[in-house]
């Protein structure tokens, strides 16, 4: 057992990721018969949206820590965080519509059940008017909304608790530390359930293999390039042109200084553990003051994902192709909107995108069982992901020092030195 701890879990996910596909070659369509072990690995997943969005974006609000702060530094995080995560879901839709990752697949002919397809069809057919979809996201009974998984109302919910402990100041620091602590809570249990990745991958990819062979396997590989492709197009164009043309400093060196965020966010699939670096290189690196820092790049590390915001936006797409699902110009809104909050509920922990897919995927008539499909490949594409974010926090960072005075620059050219 400790041997196989020792191992890091990429290493586990990427080893049983291999395993599954010979397993599934080999196996055929007989590999059906471990997909339970996969399933029980979904439901997991499943089990954990609820409680992770609603305590993650409400300790994401309170963050803020003090509203007198969203002066001239929060607000313009605030702003540069829900732009680029704007920006990053419609690349990745844009990416998807036009390439079409998912269009490779037949769903249908996986053993999925058939209520999964009609609920699609039946929320089409049964679409809501402007009027209406206002009033649904209204939560007008906060716990009915839990139970029944109903995320915009819960998104709602979860951001005027958020905003009302803000605004409760000393009254509001006792909830405020419930909701920190189930927070931590709530990352240590998607932590043991992300432990059962290797045997959920293993499971998934044997039967994927198994069942619709060589096709299935091109089009995930497919997918991953894509997602490789948004994120390197967020981090060549989007983050480098603030640096160049909003904070006005060469890119090169702001590569250069934060290259062991890069690396550590890369190996680890965690904006959380790669905070402190993250850290170092703003202030040590870059020239950014402490105040600036500590403030944005924290921040970022709860809110700004926008990595995982162009992935939500690429992975529903991939599923609605796969399955059929004819998306909507509202569709396609909504996603936007999701993917940018789904995003800020996102932990800062590996595998977390696959708790937010629930949330888009349910939202859009996606099948759920998209997730089985993707799970196997996530956590490689969650390691360009989180550099994604990683990069985006110091960038911000950069940008707002920039901005208001608080960087020195001499000490960002220094970086040469790094």
């Amino acid at each position: 057992m400790k041997t196989w701890f020792a191992i890091p879990l990429w290493q586990r996910v990427i080893g049983a990721l291999v395993l599954g596909i010979v397993v599934g070659f080999l196996w055929g369509p007989g590999a059906e018969s471990i997909k339970i072990v996969g399933d029980i690995f979904i439901a997991f997943i499943k089990m954990l949206v609820v409680p992770l969005i609603f305590f993650s974006l409400v300790a994401g609000v309170a963050s803020i820590g003090d509203l007198r702060k969203l002066g001239s530094v929060g607000w313009r995080a605030l702003v540069l965080f829900v732009v680029t995560g704007q920006i990053a879901v419609w690349l990745g839709l844009a990416i998807g519509t036009l390439l079409a990752p998912g269009s490779g697949i037949d769903g249908r002919s996986m053993a999925f059940d058939e209520a999964t397809l009609e609920n699609a069809q039946n929320r089409r057919e049964n679409a809501q008017g402007f009027e209406e979809m206002i009033l649904e996201v209204i939560p007008s009974s906060p716990v009915q909304v839990m139970a029944d998984v109903n995320v915009l109302p819960l998104i709602v919910f979860a951001l005027l608790i958020g905003i009302g402990i803000l605004m409760a100041k000393e009254e509001g620091e006792p909830v405020l530390r419930i909701f920190d602590s189930g927070n931590a809570v709530m990352q240590k249990v998607t932590m043991i359930v992300m432990e059962l990745t290797p045997f959920g991958v293993f499971a998934l990819m044997a039967w994927v293999a198994g069942t619709l062979g060589l096709d299935a396997l091109q089009a995930l590989g497919i997918l991953v390039a894509l997602n490789y492709v948004g994120c390197l197009l967020i981090i060549g164009i989007v983050y480098a042109g603030m640096i160049r043309f909003i904070a006005r400093l060469p890119v090169i060196d702001f590569f250069r200084g934060i290259a062991d965020a890069i690396a550590v966010s890369y190996s680890t699939a965690s904006s959380n553990a790669t905070l402190p670096v993250t850290l170092r290189c703003a202030e040590r690196n870059l020239g950014v003051s402490n105040s600036v820092a500590s403030f944005v790049i924290a921040l970022g590390a709860t809110i700004n994902m926008n990595g995982t915001a162009m992935y939500l936006g690429l992975a529903t797409l991939f599923g609605a192709q796969a399955f059929g699902v004819d998306l909507s110009w509202a569709d396609y809104f909504t996603i936007s909107v999701l993917g940018t909050l789904g995003a800020i509920g996102a932990a800062g922990i590996p595998g977390a995108g696959l708790i937010m897919m629930v949330l888009v995927f349910g939202a859009v008539g996606v099948p759920l069982e998209t997730i089985a499909l993707v799970a196997g490949v996530d956590r490689i594409m969650d390691m360009m992901r989180t550099t994604t974010n990683v990069s985006g926090d110091a960038a911000v960072a950069t940008t707002v020092a920039s901005l208001t005075g608080e960087l020195d620059r001499a000490e960002m050219i220094s970086a040469d030195d790094v």
